[in-house]
């Protein structure tokens, strides 16, 4: 049969309906709640606590940046300009769900709980992670693009199967949506109906590579349809309406709704890490236009125009913030106390007996060093 005569053949053949696609579209503009009437009915107390955290977050971009010149860290990758994803992302959880974060989402770590100098392990390249992820449902910072989004679909899967009603919300970039990881994810995710959210920060660029070099989709919100998962666009320097979209899809899939992928516009001010010379390939007024949606200033502009940031209010905010720093150049100051026999520690459960002789030949090395002192 040759390809006409297939292609004949289908055409004539009842097709079976498929589920209609327009509740999966996301809307025609992205989400938004500050500078519209809506940001009047959201509750000062939530407003309050997004500010907090942004101020703290800004700071700690800074502080991280500032310490990765001082040669006290490896490498970091900024989230400057993009506090607003980081901290609604860490807020819309509850405490038993997971969060599954990239190397760049080191604030949204901080904003869930977990110590800022452990957070700040990996990139100190003492540890492949500095804190407990089962104590703080945080995964490990994931530097291989989208390697982390099909664990948080298999361990979401699982948890439902069990019947846990945790979440989890995996953080990726627009660069991650390229990935064949990402699409097994997706997949994975639609299939399964897993309680999964997605949540991509597009910043406009993979490292130097333009969104435009990278899809022809229309959004990347516009991919889910795909999979069978609802897209959802949103504003991702608008914090009060970013934590509101992830709050819903976290919610949904709690309740049995299934996955949910969530694109959020957003802008890195800072070069891709400290390596990078963004210069390259970004002008100076794209970054000065994206500089007047700063996250922190929009926040800020609304809370004063409601009345709800006073100069007490604000001088808190930064104090907290001064007080993260400090403690973080303190702390990151001291060297680290380095045992060579961790080497061997949480490589495996039980360990082979070639690492036995590994780690029995390293002790007999330092034992011989130390008696040669």
């Amino acid at each position: 049969m040759t390809l006409q005569q297939t292609t004949e053949r289908a055409a004539a053949e009842p097709r079976t309906p498929g589920r209609d696609p327009a509740p999966l579209l996301p809307d025609r503009r992205p989400a938004r709640v500050l500078g519209t009437p809506a940001a009047d009915a959201v509750d000062p107390a939530l407003l309050r606590e997004l500010h907090r955290h942004l101020v703290v977050g800004r700071r700690f971009n800074e502080q991280a940046t500032a310490l990765t010149r001082q040669g006290r860290l490896a490498v970091y990758p900024s989230s400057r300009g993009q506090e607003a994803c980081q901290v609604a992302a860490a807020l819309a959880l509850r405490p038993r769900d997971w969060l599954f974060p990239t190397y760049r989402d080191t604030l949204a770590v901080v904003a869930r709980g977990v110590d800022p100098v452990e957070t700040l392990t990996l990139l100190r390249g003492d540890w492949h992670t500095g804190y407990d992820p089962v104590e703080h449902r945080v995964a490990p910072l994931c530097t291989p693009l989208a390697t982390h989004l099909p664990h948080a679909v298999g361990l979401a899967h699982a948890a439902r199967l069990s019947g846990d009603d945790l979440v989890a919300l995996a953080l990726t970039g627009d660069g991650g949506t390229s990935e064949g990881d990402f699409h097994e994810a997706l997949t994975f995710a639609g299939v399964t109906r897993a309680p999964v959210v997605f949540l991509v920060q597009n910043n406009g660029y993979a490292i130097s590579v333009p969104l435009a070099k990278q899809t022809a989709a229309p959004t990347l919100a516009h991919k889910g349809v795909g999979y069978g998962v609802p897209g959802v666009q949103v504003d991702g320097n608008d914090v009060v309406a970013v934590h509101g979209v992830l709050s819903a899809a976290v919610e949904r899939a709690r309740s049995g709704g299934g996955p949910t992928l969530v694109e959020a516009l957003t802008y890195r001010l800072d070069a891709h890490t400290n390596a990078d010379d963004a210069a390259r390939y970004r002008s100076d007024d794209e970054v000065e236009r994206w500089r007047a949606e700063d996250p922190v200033t929009r926040l800020e502009t609304h809370l004063r125009a409601a009345g709800l940031l006073d100069e007490e209010t604000g001088r808190q905010a930064l104090a907290a913030a001064e007080t993260m720093a400090a403690d973080l150049r303190r702390r990151v100051a001291e060297e680290p106390a380095v045992d060579p026999m961790e080497l061997f520690a949480h490589v495996y459960a039980t360990p082979t007996a070639q690492l036995g002789e590994q780690r029995a030949r390293l002790a007999a090395e330092l034992r011989a060093e130390a008696g040669s002192r």
